[in-house]
């Protein structure tokens, strides 16, 4: 297939945003309040890399926007199959092409797995090809302060590589965090990027909860390197905690949004670099793993994309099919099965609750309640009713390894480790009879 088009569209200056964070850090959350924020007029974009084979993210978005985005001028490109930009420029640069071709978008937000090395992309970003094409504005990365807790994230090589690679910290679900908990966090972020600017997410704050919490966002541990600019309900004197809520969550976003417009000091450096060294711009870049999928995966990355724009291409007598694959110390498994297929509600809940060491389940799945929405991590279980589907979708991520002592004391928080939080350090599934115990829930 020819990739030259006879009128290439010249594209000058695009505001582009990396919405980057770890593997169930709540980016979708933050990017559904981007997309919120989005004037009449305007017409955006969202690229979706999701690391498994089969693409929810997308579904997910579309669900949480009320179906709408076409009135929203908005568009939603999704590439599954794993990282876009672990292989080559090639599959990214036809990507974004496309996206920025076909809907003329006027800002393009990028989100991309949760599983891949954010330096990966700003490296590619920071290609010569791109410098005049996307603005490229602040990195946005979203940290959960549930998984900062546990050893097994904290100390996680790819956990702490979203904090190094980011202009824009944003933190949620940290309110169970005391204040001395929260200084050491702060401390900790500091240590792998004094740059950061730190932003604590309004959703994780109620009137009742945020007693003191000024204290510890307006004594930076370092002034000059930790920048908070929240306001907390605690320093909003009203007699009625609704308003001084609605007062915070206001802030919050505007704040969020703000980010939206501030130039990346990060792909700016890597850019300098980039066009001094060139050949160094691709340093890190690691082949793509092999598949371990029962379904063969697509021939070419232009294809993938192309099944992403149309998924009406896949004939129903493709499904039900499953794929599984081992990447990074993560087992991905993931199921297709016909729309016709129900399954029951309840049962469905109990056996992916049951799975072990799971860290992200998400689907669109007709159950006997109706066409469903999945989006579960260990801090957080969301079920949600949407329109009918074309086809169920279901995708779990397995911890392969977690060699945490069980009976280790936290270094950061002074706790121990419970065996919950250190499974068995090693994972056998037997994937085939996961099959059978699915296909026993089709009512």
């Amino acid at each position: 297939m020819s990739l030259f088009v006879k009128n290439p569209i010249i594209f000058q200056n695009i505001p582009c945003t990396l919405v980057t964070g770890f593997l169930g850090a709540g980016k979708t959350t933050v990017i559904n309040q981007l997309l919120a924020s989005k004037p009449d007029d305007e017409r955006w974009a969202l690229l979706i890399n999701e690391f498994g084979r089969i693409g929810i993210d997308g579904a997910l978005l579309a669900s949480s926007q009320d179906n709408d985005l076409e009135q929203k001028n908005i568009a939603i490109r999704e590439v599954s199959g794993g990282c876009i930009c672990c292989t080559s420029q090639l599959p990214l640069q036809i990507t974004i092409s496309r996206l920025l071709s076909e809907h003329h978008p006027q800002r393009l937000l990028i989100e991309p797995t949760g599983l891949a090395h954010p330096r990966e992309l700003i490296l590619q970003l920071s290609a010569p090809y791109w410098q005049t094409a996307l603005k490229m504005n602040a990195v946005i990365t979203v940290m959960s302060g549930e998984q900062w807790q546990q050893i097994k994230y904290r100390d996680h090589d790819g956990f702490q590589a979203h904090v190094r690679d980011a202009d824009v910290l944003i933190i949620n679900r940290y309110t169970q965090l005391n204040i001395s908990e929260k200084q050491v966090l702060v401390e900790w972020i500091t240590k792998l990027n004094s740059q950061v600017k730190i932003i604590w997410a309004a959703s994780g704050l109620t009137t009742s909860k945020t007693t003191n919490s000024s204290d510890v966002h307006s004594s930076d541990v370092h002034s000059s390197d930790v920048h908070s600019s929240d306001v907390h309900s605690s320093d909003v004197h009203s007699s009625d905690g609704l308003v001084a809520d609605g007062l915070v969550a206001d802030a919050y976003s505007k704040t969020l949004n703000d980010q939206l417009n501030q130039p990346s000091s990060i792909i700016s450096n890597q850019r300098k670099v980039s066009i001094s060294n060139p050949k160094k711009s691709m340093i890190g870049l690691q082949s793509q793993a092999s598949s371990l999928a029962t379904v063969p995966s697509s021939s070419s990355s232009t294809d993938e994309t192309e099944a992403q724009a149309n998924p009406q291409t896949s004939a129903d007598s493709d499904l039900p099919y499953r794929y599984h694959e081992e990447q990074q110390d993560f087992q991905l498994a993931g199921w297709r099965l016909p729309a016709h297929y129900i399954l029951n509600a309840d049962d469905l809940q109990n056996w992916l609750l049951a799975l072990p060491n799971w860290q992200r389940i998400k689907g669109v799945v007709h159950t006997s309640d109706g066409w469903m929405q999945i989006n579960f991590n260990p801090g957080s279980l969301t079920t949600k009713t949407i329109d009918p589907q074309t086809d169920s979708r279901l995708e779990i991520i397995l911890q392969l390894d977690n060699t945490a002592d069980t009976h280790a004391v936290d270094k950061a928080t002074g706790k121990s480790e419970t065996e919950n939080d250190a499974k068995a350090s090693s994972l056998l599934i037997d994937w085939e009879e996961c099959d059978r115990e699915l296909m026993a829930l089709v009512i």
